[in-house]
């Protein structure tokens, strides 16, 4: 069963275990940040970015694949059907799947969405993209999965960017115009908290220094202190290095919130090097490291890490406007020995 946030004409916005809540933190040395901006090409004129039977099939293909991918471990099955930051989690969670259950995953249980609603902005020109939100068959089951759907031209497929898991309470009321098409907000809007584009270096720059403009929580003072935690550990020292992605499939992109705020998906990078004191081992016990290792350990070991973030940017008029983080679903994509 479905039903939509908009009007009834045509509109438009893994893998280890997925978590929204808490995450384990895995992060590298080796550094490659993307920057820059959405190109939008093509035509001009705002229309919504899909139909409603565009948007329901392109969920049902999604999820057709995602099953077929995650119950073989392998990650050729849905490679075309996601992409940004979800497909770096996703693909790295198969790889290693496939290297510790060859033959795939007899306990994998098939998603199923339902009771699905359908969020799609008006824009002019490419990428178009919308938000599927969802009640699945995993997790709590208060959550809600929000699902960003994007594609850059008329020819391409619809691939999922971004996965959101929250409960329903959580999930805001957005903005919309009389005919039901919801606002997407620019990478340069100056009336929120963030200009939305601004937010991956911001949190970067946050992980590693601190300051204002972040809530309190798991995501933000907490991973701060889990950091300083684990860098006190004699024996073995910890380097951080967080790095915001801003370009193509992995731009941060938001929907008009009722409030005047707004709701933003948006990626990082993050490494951590592990480095071991003379005749101090380093121990690699996760599954999933061993199967994504290249090199060998012998003095440090470093973890790659993609982190797709979902969260309420208000607006900058707001008594204390402060990020708050809807949640985050962070993977690890890459280890190395040396």
């Amino acid at each position: 069963m479905s039903r939509d946030r908009g009007p009834r004409r045509p509109r438009r916005l893994g893998r280890s275990t997925l978590t929204a809540a808490s995450v384990t933190v895995l992060s590298s040395v080796l550094s490659m940040t993307a920057s820059g901006c959405v190109v939008v090409h093509g035509e001009r004129e705002i229309l919504p970015g899909a139909t409603k039977a565009e948007a329901t099939r392109a969920l049902a293909d999604f999820t057709a694949a995602y099953n077929k991918a995650n119950g073989a471990n392998d990650p050729s099955l849905d490679a075309d059907r996601v992409t940004g930051a979800l497909g770096d989690i996703d693909g790295a969670k198969l790889k290693a799947g496939g290297k510790n259950q060859p033959g795939g995953n007899p306990n994998y249980v098939p998603l199923k969405l339902t009771d699905t609603e359908f969020t799609i902005p008006e824009k002019a020109g490419w990428p178009r993209w919308f938000v599927a939100d969802a009640k699945a068959n995993k997790g709590r089951g208060e959550d809600r999965w929000l699902l960003v759907f994007t594609r850059g031209d008329a020819d391409g497929l619809w691939e999922v960017s971004y996965l959101t898991i929250a409960s329903a309470q959580e999930i805001p009321e957005f903005k919309k115009d009389e005919d039901g098409w919801a606002q997407p907000v620019t990478a340069d809007e100056t009336d929120l908290a963030i200009a939305p584009g601004r937010l991956p270096q911001r949190y970067a720059t946050y992980l590693k220094d601190g300051g204002d403009g972040f809530e309190a929580g798991a995501h933000t003072t907490k991973w701060r202190s889990d950091r300083a935690a684990d860098a006190a550990r004699p024996g073995l020292a910890q380097q951080y290095i967080d790095e915001p992605l801003t370009s193509g499939d992995y731009a941060p992109v938001g929907l008009r919130t009722a409030d005047g705020g707004a709701l933003v998906f948006f990626t990082t990078r993050h490494y951590q090097k592990q480095t071991a004191a003379q005749g101090v081992p380093i121990n690699v016990t996760n599954a999933d490291v061993k199967a994504l290792l290249t090199g060998e350990p012998k003095q440090s070991l470093t973890l790659e890490s993609i982190s797709n973030q979902a969260v309420l940017n208000p607006p900058k008029s707001a008594p204390n406007p402060q990020i708050k983080f809807l949640s985050r679903i962070q993977g690890l994509t890459a280890a190395k020995g040396e």
